[in-house]
């Protein structure tokens, strides 16, 4: 019979800890992986550079985008919203257009901002314009709360300067999934409302809201809930502004092109420059 020998044993039981060990490691690295790539495409914005004011209206609802300004206009005032789909933007030709207001998309989420913002938005203050940044919703990414903060921090604050328009929360359809970003017409209330009072306390400004009247139906039950707070800029490619979501009485800017041309996209503030001004300063 063989004799034993102790140090066998021992070297024996320390490979055997070794490998459990080491497949324990393996599992808890694969689990972590498996988790962060989860947590990733949860967060992952695709193609952020392609989300502008309007990108997804046109898609879903069509229209006439000739640039022509429509007929019968009025007291209106001519204004562009860009985003880093134009890239660096001539605003002194837009100036001599006639272009007197501007908004740029400043934010995505709560991880993408405009490269181009800061060339975008002093530039058309410099220029002489008033001007304001929007920010790009994404309602299935992060709380209302969260993308208000990450907004103002990244360029959607306001001043009363006379030449900075309170930001704008850009509602349209989803660039990369469901129309209303997963969320019953009540969530989808409770989270605007919550961007909202959190840019409000930030600012002191209630925020533009931009939808058209389709999503806002489809995707909040046609609330009556901001009507009679936030400004409505509506998006719309025909010959008249048509019907407004529910509670509003009227429209304060008009989308009237949305062709993500090299100038941007076409707007109509409704009413005279005083009334813009009047706007700007709160």
């Amino acid at each position: 019979m063989p004799k034993h020998r102790p140090g066998t044993t021992r070297r024996t039981l320390t490979a055997v800890i070794g490998i459990l060990a080491g497949l324990l490691a393996m599992s808890f690295t694969l689990s972590g992986t498996a988790s962060a790539a989860q947590g990733k495409s949860g967060k992952a914005i695709p193609h952020p550079e392609d989300d502008w004011a309007g990108s997804q209206i046109l898609k879903h609802e069509g229209g006439s985008t000739t640039g022509e300004e429509p007929p019968g206009l009025l007291a209106s005032v001519e204004g562009v919203d860009v985003s880093s789909h134009q890239g660096n933007v001539a605003w002194s030709t837009l100036w001599s257009s006639g272009v007197r207001f501007a908004y740029v998309k400043a934010t995505e989420g709560t991880t993408y901002t405009n490269p181009y913002f800061a060339q975008q938005y002093n530039g058309s203050y410099n220029v002489g314009m008033i001007r304001g940044s929007y920010h790009f919703a994404l309602p299935d990414n992060s709380s209302g709360a969260a993308q208000a903060t990450y907004f103002v921090n990244h360029g959607g604050g306001w001043s009363k300067d006379g030449k900075t328009l309170p930001g704008a929360l850009d509602m349209e359809y989803n660039p990369y999934g469901a129309t209303c970003y997963g969320k019953s017409a009540s969530a989808m209330v409770s989270w605007i409302k919550d961007f909202n009072n959190t840019y409000k306390s930030l600012t002191g400004r209630d925020p533009v809201i931009y939808t058209s009247t389709s999503w806002w139906k489809s995707c909040t039950g046609n609330s009556s809930a901001f009507g009679s707070v936030n400004p409505l800029w509506i998006p719309r490619y025909g010959s008249s502004v048509g019907e407004l979501p529910a509670g509003w009485g009227f429209h304060t800017i008009w989308q009237y092109t949305s062709s993500g041309a090299t100038v941007g996209d076409h707007n109509q503030f409704n009413g005279a420059i005083d009334r813009l001004q009047a706007l700007a300063n709160g």
